[in-house]
């Protein structure tokens, strides 16, 4: 006999994928609780007991994405000890997105939630405020906020394109672009 946890675990995704490929084709409204569990293959029973409704699924999901991005973040505010380097936490974030690239795919499509995006650069900015106040004590609010808005704008644009493109390069690979360009810009909070 299979593991309860397992179990769920497995029709929890059964119902992301179905909803998320909904996603592709329409908007959240226009998704019904029916068709979602024809397409999962389940039925509404047990979509109910894991959920009040298909903005619930969607919640749900994004708020997994939201702690796996914020786990990816944690490291910036902790101490530096000499192996936390600026491309590592810029890797983890890339990874982060990787990991949810069906999410991720949905929310730059058309019928994707644009504001969840735009919450994920607003959660990330008390990290990385700090991280520049840490870093770069002579600057004021107003050069970090700035610095901040260009760097969050340029990496959300990089994330969608490396989406678009099927995120052929490597986490890795990205981060390093990303910390370079930011490394250059990090002159104007000097």
């Amino acid at each position: 006999m299979k593991n309860p946890e397992h179990r769920v675990q497995t029709t929890k995704r059964m119902f992301r994928n179905a909803l998320l490929a909904f996603l592709t084709e329409k908007p959240l409204r226009s998704i019904t609780v029916k068709e979602l569990c024809e397409r999962a293959g389940l039925n509404r029973g047990t979509f109910y007991a894991h959920y009040a409704d298909v903005y619930d699924l969607l919640g749900q999901i994004e708020a997994e994405m939201e702690t796996d991005f914020s786990t990816a973040l944690e490291p910036m505010l902790s101490v530096d000890d000499g192996q936390l380097t600026p491309p590592k936490v810029t890797k983890k974030v890339f990874e982060c997105i990787e990991a949810n690239a069906d999410l991720c795919r949905v929310i730059i499509g058309p019928f994707g939630d644009k504001e969840f995006g735009r919450r994920l650069i607003r959660e990330s900015k008390d990290n990385v405020v700090q991280s520049c106040r840490q870093y770069f004590p002579n600057a004021d609010e107003w050069q970090i906020n700035v610095y901040y808005t260009f760097i969050s704008g340029g990496c959300f644009a990089l994330m969608e394109r490396w989406i678009r493109e099927g995120m052929v390069e490597r986490p890795e690979v990205l981060a390093n672009a990303a910390e370079q360009i930011m490394e250059s810009g990090a002159a104007f909070l000097r």
